[in-house]
């Protein structure tokens, strides 16, 4: 159980100020996740960087998250959620100031991998502290705020990397950083209780599942970022490395007395399918803000400001709708908002597909805003049901599960999509190129979307986003799934 000598309410004081640290923290390392995009151009410009590296600026920082987001679940849950969750933010400001000083592109990809080893360790703390020092009428609300401004800070990246670029340096992108993180260690520090699981101290960690993690997610990013330009053997070999790693993975945790993540979570149907439709949806996504932004900018001669400005409409739309979802989704359930939303988003990304030479606003706008209602109708009740589908004591493990299935789907797509579509090299230079590849890539990840729908609603029929009763016996390795017809929807 979780450790917390009195738990917090969303009205006094120290909840408000708790609620905004893990907000902003968490925010800032989604926004830097989204920020970079707009300044691509600029970056490979200035440093003289390829398509391929350009892509590491991203996947470098998606890797170290996604890789090492189960970690900092576990390590929360073990050596207290605050304490891990501070360490994170020390470690993102550091590497962000890094960042903004580095002089080539191998020095930029190897400071936005640090960036993403502090993103890892506390990403997954914000949503775990949320499950476990506020009062369980609470925390849906808290949730929904949280899943609300971190949709926020996703969208609103874009405009503000464009409005930096375009007033100042790309430099300042990571600068930025650095007085928001100071601002979450000291709202933290004075606000925020410490949360642990009482029995890890217990168990042993899984290094090993840690490490093949790492060597799965690494080596298949590789294979598929350079599969346009390295040879045959080189990718086919890295990829049966991946391959071998992450059935390796799964073996070791199905083996491990104290495994990194417990595989009878999945267990429970509406815990996979949220992390399915995770995978899809985010990868999607990642793809959609890391690909329009370049070709408003290239193919149309946007600056950079007003190519981030595309992101105003899911801002606007996250911020006026997030808890109204959220409050739907409890009044309903999950299935319909998160089947819908994936399915409007794939309508939005459809009408993307004219934004090529001479688009104006009125091309763009009706896209962007299907994408942006979407996009508000999916993520409250996203987080809200995967963290329902798990016991409170194994909160840090599924926040970590569905962060890292979200940064893998996102890293996945951003890697193998732009050589799928014809993308490399220099292409993001050439309009007539970039605008073929941002067409084929658009109607992939409408694609996606519409699975991501349709998992939803075969997956999550009868769920309920209800808190997860603290008094459900624990999942082991050997616990069987619950009947198809239990009364909370779940098997």
């Amino acid at each position: 159980m979780a450790d917390v000598t009195e738990l917090l309410s969303r009205s006094e004081t120290r909840g408000r100020l708790t609620l905004t640290a893990v907000t902003l923290g968490s925010g800032i390392a989604i926004l830097d996740g989204s920020i970079v995009n707009v300044a691509l151009r600029t970056i490979g410009t200035e440093l003289d960087a390829s398509l391929e590296q350009l892509q590491w600026v991203i996947n470098g920082y998606m890797l170290a998250l996604a890789s090492l987001v189960l970690v900092g679940g576990a390590l929360g849950d073990r050596l207290g959620r605050r304490r891990v969750y501070l360490v994170g933010m020390g470690w993102f400001l550091v590497a962000s100031a890094l960042c903004a000083v580095a002089q080539t592109p191998a020095q930029l990809i190897a400071m936005r991998v640090l960036q993403g080893v502090g993103a890892a360790l506390l990403t997954p703390g914000g949503l775990a502290i949320i499950q476990s020092v506020f009062r369980r009428e609470d925390r849906a609300a808290a949730i929904g705020t949280w899943a609300g401004l971190s949709g926020i800070a996703a969208a609103i990246g874009p405009f503000i990397g464009g409005w930096l670029v375009d007033n100042g340096s790309w430099r300042w992108i990571f600068g930025i950083n650095v007085p928001l993180c100071l601002a979450v260690i000291a709202l933290t520090l004075w606000a925020t209780p410490e949360s642990r699981d009482t029995e890890a101290t217990e168990r042993g960690f899984d290094w090993l599942g840690a490490g093949l993690t790492v060597v799965a997610l690494g080596a298949l990013t590789y294979a598929l970022t350079a599969s346009s330009g390295t040879s045959r053997v080189v990718v086919v070999g890295v990829a049966a490395v991946a391959l071998a790693a992450g059935l390796g993975f799964v073996v070791a945790e199905r083996r491990s007395r104290h495994p990194l993540v417990r595989l009878s979570l999945f267990a429970d149907r509406v815990f996979s399918a949220a992390n399915a439709m995770t995978f899809v949806v985010y990868g999607a996504l990642g793809v959609v803000f890391f690909i329009l932004v370049l070709q408003l900018q290239v193919s149309a001669g946007w600056s950079a400001l007003s190519a981030g400005l595309t992101g105003l409409p899911a801002t606007v739309a996250l911020m006026l709708l997030s808890s109204r979802a959220s409050q739907l989704s409890e009044r309903i359930g999950p299935r319909i908002p998160m089947a819908v939303g994936p399915l409007i988003c794939a309508a939005g990304v459809l009408l993307l597909l004219p934004a090529g030479e001479g688009a104006t606003w009125w091309t763009v706008l009706p896209g962007l805003v299907a994408f942006a209602l979407g996009l508000a109708l999916l993520v409250s009740p996203l987080t809200s049901t995967v963290l329902a589908a798990a016991p409170d004591r194994y909160a840090g493990v599924a926040s970590g599960v569905n962060n890292a299935v979200a940064r893998a789907g996102s890293l996945l797509a951003v890697a193998a999509l732009p050589a799928l579509v014809g993308l490399s090299g220099d292409d993001y230079q050439d309009p007539a190129a970039m605008t073929a590849g941002f067409r084929g890539s658009m109607i992939i990840c409408a694609i996606l979307l519409i699975v991501g729908g349709v998992v939803s609603w075969f997956g999550l029929a009868g769920a309920s986003p209800t808190p997860q009763d603290s008094s459900r016996p624990e999942l082991t390795q050997s616990s069987p799934p619950a009947s198809p017809d239990a009364s909370d929807g779940r098997s």
